[in-house]
This record gives structure tokens, sequence and C-alpha cells, in this order.
């Protein structure tokens, strides 16, 4: 490459397909309004110059930038795998692109990132999760882009929301452990806001139906399979009667198992565990997981569509969306 070489503009395309910079422009944004002759020329003349249009300039001019920016709080393992590819092919079908970015599941990180993302007004915004500070907040309302928090509920979104209740869900596995007899139970989980949002429901409905929560082993987030052999094995050197753990990750879940494999432990027979995530390793797993499902691939299809309608003007029937979860019951239960 000769970094002194200017790169190719319209007007270079032009010239090479004996046309004006407005028929590229059309050939290249509503290319049915061409002939087919004009189009194929422009399109060789494009492929030969190695042109790509400014998507800033063009955005300028016609005030859209036909880019969302998605914010994750890690980009590592498979969590929110799901979620994010269908947020892409939704926005790819209708001609939208997806810039992502990692928050580290850190306040200040977070706040950063979406100031920045702001100043480059894409035409929506989706976080996993809800805006965790009153000052982003009110930059991201101020901003007037399209918002959608998911992964999460909140009685006072941005602008729209699609997710649902961590709190749900710790009360509904502390219950089925519950009816399955266990009365000692612990929980190994992530130190994350939603993590932590869990676990205090999970605790206070096992209490409230007698169930002892003798401890809980908190790792960082992103959580690993090594953290969930070692939250295992601390968990029952100091109350080895436990009979059933709360995984906050399905790699959590996996670790303990392996854990209680090595210490000699049947699953489930003395011990039961449940993962959050169903990911697709949990129904291969010896035993097969337990798991809560969170259906990322509808979450990431109905974030695009409202930011869509909303960034192009549509009304929104139901700005905020819980679809809800389900426990996965398998062999390790």
């Amino acid at each position: 490459m000769n970094p002194s070489r200017k790169p190719a503009t319209v007007q270079d395309v032009a010239s090479l397909a004996g046309v004006s910079a407005m028929t590229v422009s059309r050939a290249l944004n509503v290319p049915e309004k061409v002939t087919p002759d004009t189009l194929r020329r422009v399109r060789e003349a494009v492929d030969q110059l190695g042109y790509v249009p400014n998507a800033m300039a063009s955005g300028l001019r016609m005030s859209r930038a036909r880019m969302v920016a998605a914010l994750l709080p890690t980009l590592v393992g498979p969590v929110f795998q799901e979620l994010v590819e269908a947020l892409a092919a939704s926005l790819s079908r209708q001609g939208y692109q997806l810039m992502i970015g990692q928050t580290g599941y850190d306040a200040a990180q977070e706040e950063a990132l979406i100031r920045a993302v702001i100043q480059r007004r894409p035409d929506g915004i989706a976080l996993v999760g809800v805006a965790s500070s009153e000052g982003v907040r009110r930059a991201l309302r101020a901003s007037k882009i399209p918002v959608v928090e998911t992964w999460d509920l909140t009685p006072d979104p941005v602008d729209m929301l699609v997710g649902f209740s961590h709190i749900g869900i710790g009360e509904y596995v502390a219950t089925f452990l519950h009816q399955r007899g266990h009365r000692q139970i612990a929980i190994i989980t992530a130190d994350d806001m939603r993590a932590r949002s869990r676990t205090e429901a999970f605790v206070t409905r096992a209490r409230a139906l007698g169930v002892e929560v003798v401890e809980r082993f908190l790792t960082t987030a992103p959580s690993t399979l090594g953290e969930g052999r070692r939250g295992l094995a601390t968990l029952l050197k100091a109350h080895p009667g436990i009979s059933g753990v709360f995984c906050s990750s399905d790699s959590l879940a996996l670790g303990a198992s392996i854990e209680a494999r090595h210490l000699g432990i049947a699953v489930p027979g003395q011990l039961a565990i449940i993962g959050m995530g169903d990911q697709s390793f949990a129904r291969d797993a010896q035993p097969p997981l337990t798991t809560v499902r969170l259906d990322g691939t509808r979450i990431g299809t109905l974030a695009a569509e409202v930011m869509m309608a909303r960034a192009e003007g549509r009304p929104v029937p139901q700005p905020v969306v819980d679809v809800g979860f389900h426990l996965v019951e398998r062999e390790s239960t």
C-alpha cells in the first residue's frame, strides 16, 4: 500500500463509469432506480477502484448513520451470543450495521463509553442491562437517540426495554429447590449488579420458605468454570451438608459439577446443581445441567424492531416487553 495515495472518491467512480456523481450515489443507495447497464458499470468501477462510500458524510446529508451501537458487559464467553447474533441479523435485514462496545461490568467505564457513543450519533443504542447511573440516564434521554435496555427489568426505563426479571429468577429457583426437599443450600455467583439482585431474591425467598442458605461464594464477572470448581470446594469444606447449589452461570455450574465428581459426590444423588443461561454445552454435560433458559434470540430481535421503529418515526405500541424465563429441568437436579 502507498500511504500517500488518496482514497478513491465518488467523482473517480463517476469518471470511470461514464456517469454523473449523482448517478453513482443513486446506484449505490437505491439501485432499483437506475438501469441494469448503469448499475453494472458503476459496480465495476467501484470494484476496480476499491471505492468505499464515506458513511459519515452520507449520514450527515441524510441525517442518518444507519448504525446501531450495542454495549455489552463482556465479549468473553457465550452468555450474550444469542442476543448479539439476533440483533445483528435483524438490523442487517433493514440495512443497519451493528457496532459493539464492552463496558466491563464497570460503571465508570460504561458511562465513558455511552457518552462517547452518543457523540457519534448512532441511529440507536442497545444496552445489555439497565443504565447504571442517573447521569447516564439523563445523557441518554437528552440525546434523543432511540435507546433500548435489555437483559433486565426496571420500573423506569430510559426509553424502551426488552428483558426479564432477575428477582423473579432468584425467587423461582429457591422455590424449586424447596419443593424438591432441599433444606440446606448455597449459591455460587458473580458479583455484578444483576447477579446481586438474583442472589438477594434467592436468599430472601429461601428463608421465607424455611430453607437455610448457608453461604454465598462470590466471584468476579465474567465467571469461569474454574471459579465454579473452587466455589463448590470452598462451600463444601465449610458446610458438608449442602444438598443444593444455584450458580449464576452455566460455566460456574459446569465447574461445580466437575468438582463434585472429583470429590466423589453424586449429582444429583447427593447434590443438586442449577445453572443459568442454558448455554449449548448444558444439555451435553455429564450429567446434563438443569438451568434457567433466557431467550436471547427473542430479546435481540425485539430490541432491533423497537429501535428501528423509533429511529424511523414509527409508533412503538409496546415499548416495554418482559420476555420471561423458564427452568429447563435436566439430570443435575
